[in-house]
């Protein structure tokens, strides 16, 4: 192996560690980078005892696509590396499709690899990539964490996902490709100028004399990753030392969020909604800050499918009931992501929300301490109109409901933000 080909397997090969998962997923579309990435793991793996499976995902949006599947597929092969091609269904032909379809990606990918006990699934992501990313950021006045671009990690539904080639450039890639005699496949999408990241990448040719260079917007992104870490750990600490869950609620001293730096406590209120909303990206920065002029002015807010309500020394940030008033459940099932409701069984049960009918069949509501707003969004068994159980408003019937995440849970999930 000559020494460019070499140091690029060891490159790919040392973003695993010392002591790499024995089973390793790659997803592979059949381009160029990715080809890349199943050559240098197939060789910088080779005789190590780890095992490597690859996936492609077929969104079903480009007739050439089943081909490219095949194609990569074929690939795989040769290198002795198992392939399964995933095949996503799910776009009605409304919304945001580029969204739509990576957060499919990720879905089918992550499901694909529990199902093939896969701790970890490798990306082809390179160093031009994260450079138009943090390009496309500046263009919308991104911050700290928009700019920390494309981390090396990250998590979804259990599994992670690695980006083992954020140090190599694309053509870094395609040379080595040659060199070795593969071929890849071209997404016409690539020429496309009415994607942003297409327009990015050719605006970065231009920049180049400025020293806005793809080397220069990489090493922006880890100084912005080093500082996110920071910011962070601070949060943790006020998480910690400010907040309490109670009944999927977070209740927070007031005083203390209050002192807290402005951006610190933004990251402390953002990272509650995501986990009491559960949306995939935070509120748009406007909006969190009619959310933070509301904490200020002791005023109640709601926000991304919660609601901010004051009291004497605390805040409660709680789900809001017009968030989860038509969504329905059956019970042994998670409800609104984060409830399990248990208890015997009741034929034709099913979970919703309590309400205002529900709660005023609860006459002991008040004694349980809990405000009223938390309890109109609290899981509840109904059979038909007929308000059976809700364990939270004081009406138990040997049915308990349990929050899917303990407080150390929560912090986790906080920090993960």
């Amino acid at each position: 192996m000559n020494p460019e080909d070499l140091a690029i397997s060891r490159a790919v090969r040392a973003a695993f560690g010392e002591t790499p998962p024995r089973r390793i997923g790659i997803a592979v579309s059949g381009g160029g980078d990715s080809t890349a990435l199943l050559l240098s793991l197939a060789r910088g793996f080779a005789g190590t005892g780890v095992t490597l499976h690859a996936a492609t995902v077929d969104h079903g949006l480009r007739p050439e696509a089943a081909a490219e599947a095949r194609a990569a597929a074929g690939q795989a092969a040769d290198l002795g590396i198992s392939h399964d091609t995933l095949r996503w269904q799910g776009w009605d032909g409304s919304g945001n499709l580029q969204d739509q379809a990576r957060r499919a990606r990720y879905a089918l990918l992550s499901d694909w690899a529990r199902g093939q006990g896969i701790p970890t699934v490798a990306l082809g992501h390179t160093s031009d990539d994260r450079a138009e990313t943090v390009l496309m950021r500046l263009g919308r006045a991104a911050g700290v964490d928009g700019l920390a671009a494309m981390h090396r990690e990250r998590w979804v539904d259990g599994i992670r996902f690695l980006r083992p080639m954020l140090s190599l450039t694309r053509e870094d890639l395609r040379a080595y490709l040659r060199r070795n005699g593969l071929t890849w496949s071209e997404d016409p999408s690539n020429e496309d100028e009415g994607y942003a990241r297409i327009r990015a990448r050719k605006a970065l040719t231009e920049l180049e004399n400025l020293g806005i260079t793809t080397s220069a917007l990489n090493a922006v992104a880890d100084h912005m990753a080093e500082a996110r870490e920071v910011l962070v750990e601070a949060t943790h600490r006020a998480a910690r030392d400010l907040a309490q869950v109670d009944a999927g609620d977070i209740v927070f001293d007031t005083g203390g969020l209050l002192a807290l730096p402005r951006e610190t406590r933004r990251r402390l209120l953002v990272a509650a909604l995501m986990w009491i909303g559960g949306a995939h990206y935070p509120p748009r920065r406007a909006e969190l800050s009619g959310l933070l002029d509301a904490l200020s002015d002791g005023r109640k807010a709601t926000l991304a499918g919660c609601v901010l309500v004051p009291g004497e020394g605390q805040c409660r940030l709680m789900r809001e009931f017009a968030a989860v008033q038509e969504l329905t459940g059956d019970p042994g099932q998670p409800w609104d992501r984060r409830w399990h409701l248990e208890g015997p069984a009741v034929e034709g049960g099913e979970i919703r929300a309590l309400g205002p009918e529900g709660l005023a069949q609860c006459s002991g509501w008040r004694d349980t301490g809990r405000p009223r707003d938390t309890l109109l969004a609290s899981p509840a068994l109904w059979q038909g109109d007929r308000l059976v159980a809700a364990p939270l408003a004081g009406i138990g019937e040997g049915w308990q409901a349990r929050c899917e995440s303990d407080q150390e849970g929560v912090f986790g999930e906080l920090l993960s933000h």
